[in-house]
């Protein structure tokens, strides 16, 4: 008997089948996302126009209905345009409406929070900000008129009482009286033969102290603060105390005639600031050790500018004391609990509530 053939089986294994599928589920995927987002601003569109601007919109998509107005030159060239009739201002144009998106049903121009309503409660703020700042103006305004007023007022009292008075005429070109951005300012100064105070020293004379008292009568009228500053010349100090020179001597002259300017009736509260500046602010910059050098500065301050009023803030409407309840416990109080006694205040740190 013949040997059998042996029988020979080639298996072959196929690979990849577990394997990724590629990436057209993307595809398909992005194509049904877009549709989606085409469908909803759809929807939007349907509800967020009136008829006429569906109309118009419809028109737009199908320009042949805008305008049936004749073209060309009749005959062979005649035919419809759906452009305006006249001189054509762009060959590449498309056809394109206006479309006014008006508010949806129940929005009012003064909904903010309602989609399409415009926000008033911002504009009116706005213009009240502005005429805030105007009516702001015009009282700085009016205050610098007024203090302008009394500031002259103050000038040609303290001259006339100059006059007036023997002891002091020969002081009156001892007196400057000038303006500044900071106020009325009025200064004392020394001259040969005319000092204020004794050389070296801080011990006024008498006709200064009767100057000062009727500039102490004629400005204690008015509420504006007072800075009272002390100079002297650039020639040094010589003393007999050691380490007192011309710091010292102009702080002790500034303090001595606040005191003479408080006891002729100024009121200490307006005193600002009392200080000696030495020789750092001359009056005669090219010539610093001239006796005018020498002299009490007393600054009428200006009043500051007036400020704008705070808004009102709006009273929180009262709550129910379920509701006060359930902000402090986190809880809401059940209806069913017993009432407390209505006259009894009580407060914790939710603030007064009835209990």
């Amino acid at each position: 008997m013949a040997e059998a053939e042996a029988i020979i089986i080639k298996r072959v294994k196929k690979g990849g089948h577990d394997a990724h599928h590629g990436g057209a589920w993307k595809v398909a995927y992005a194509d049904f996302v877009t549709a989606m987002m085409a469908f909803f601003l759809l929807l939007w569109l349907l509800n967020a126009t009136t008829e006429a601007q569906k109309q118009g919109i419809a028109d737009y998509f199908s320009p042949t209905s805008v305008s049936m107005s004749s073209g060309g030159a009749g005959g062979m060239l005649g035919g419809q345009t759906i452009s305006s009739p006249g001189a054509m201002t762009s060959r590449t144009a498309v056809p394109s409406i206006s479309i006014e998106l008006k508010p949806t049903a129940g929005a009012t121009d003064g909904d903010a929070d309602v989609e399409g309503g415009a926000n008033d409660k911002d504009k009116s703020a706005e213009q009240a900000t502005e005429n805030n700042a105007e009516a702001l103006k015009k009282l700085e305004e009016q205050q610098k008129e007024i203090e302008n007023a009394q500031f002259e007022a103050i000038e040609q009292q303290i001259r006339q009482a100059i006059q007036k008075t023997p002891e002091l005429k020969d002081l009156e070109q001892s007196l400057l009286i000038d303006r500044t951005p900071d106020g009325l300012r009025i200064q004392v100064v020394d001259r040969e033969g005319k000092p204020m105070f004794k050389s070296g020293s801080a011990e006024m004379l008498s006709h200064t102290k009767k100057l000062l008292a009727q500039i102490s009568t004629a400005i204690k009228s008015v509420p504006n603060k007072v800075r009272i500053t002390g100079h002297t010349d650039s020639v040094p100090f010589r003393g007999g105390k050691k380490g007192y020179g011309n710091w010292e001597l102009s702080g002790d002259r500034a303090q001595a005639s606040r005191r003479v300017l408080v006891d002729s009736g100024l009121d200490l509260e307006r005193v600002e600031s009392v200080a000696g500046r030495a020789s750092r602010d001359p009056l005669l910059p090219d010539d610093p050790e001239s006796a005018r050098n020498r002299r009490i500065g007393i600054l009428l301050l200006r009043m500051p500018p007036p400020k704008m009023p705070d808004a009102p803030r709006q009273a929180k409407p009262a709550q129910t004391p379920a509701a006060a309840g359930q902000e402090a416990g986190g809880k809401q109080t059940p209806a069913t609990a017993p009432a407390a006694k209505p006259g009894r205040l009580d407060k914790d740190w939710t603030g007064p509530r009835v209990r």
